[in-house]
């Protein structure tokens, strides 16, 4: 993959910052603490992970096809979900970025592109899950297992929220290209989440 200066940037400060708005949620707010510090590198191992190849992937088919993929933050939700962080809010919107693709992208091209986005979360909600079921018996409640549980349970939900059929998110683009692969896609990520909140 080709990637610029720029989108190098954009990336790591969008990984940065949703990694830590997601460990704030998830140790109670911000803190100099062991805790949080374990929380920052869960996030950015599974969550963090979840988005960066999420988005690479969408980027690496669009280059395959020939045409110009690169990834822009918006860093207006960035700083929406780092405050909703920061306040505790119940609930974290994040809308860390996308890549914008310019180039010979008819429908199917731009639907298979948009499913590759939450097929990576599914394996990657598998690979976790995996992981979760072969540490468990030996390892219940150290880091690994906390970390393989909750990247299994976070790519599920990031294939789930993606494959809905709402303008902007990938689940519409590939409706509007196959309704066939758009209900495999989304039996998948829902039974990839019944599966990972089951185990």
């Amino acid at each position: 993959m080709r990637f610029s200066h720029v989108e190098l940037q954009h990336l790591l400060r969008a990984w940065i910052v949703i990694s830590l708005a997601f460990a704030m949620m998830n140790s109670g707010g911000f803190s100099v603490t062991p805790g949080f510090l374990v929380a920052a590198i869960i996030s950015a191992v599974t969550v963090g992970t979840g988005f960066l190849l999420h988005e690479l992937m969408h980027k690496y088919l669009a280059q395959k096809y020939g045409c110009h993929a690169e990834f822009r933050a918006f860093d207006f939700m960035l700083l929406i979900a780092f405050v909703l962080a920061l306040i505790r809010s119940p609930i974290l919107f994040a809308a860390p970025g996308a890549v914008f693709i310019s180039g010979n992208v008819n429908i199917a091209r731009n639907g298979r592109i948009s499913a590759a986005g939450p097929m990576t979360n599914i394996v990657l909600a598998a690979a976790f899950l995996g992981v979760k079921i072969l540490l468990l018996p030996f390892f219940p409640s150290g880091l690994l297992a906390q970390v393989a549980s909750y990247g299994a349970s976070i790519n599920a939900w990031l294939a789930v929220f993606n494959m809905l059929p709402f303008m902007g998110l990938d689940g519409s683009k590939v409706l509007y290209w196959n309704t066939r692969a758009y209900a495999a896609l989304l039996f998948l990520s829902i039974g990839m989440m019944v599966l990972a909140h089951a185990v």
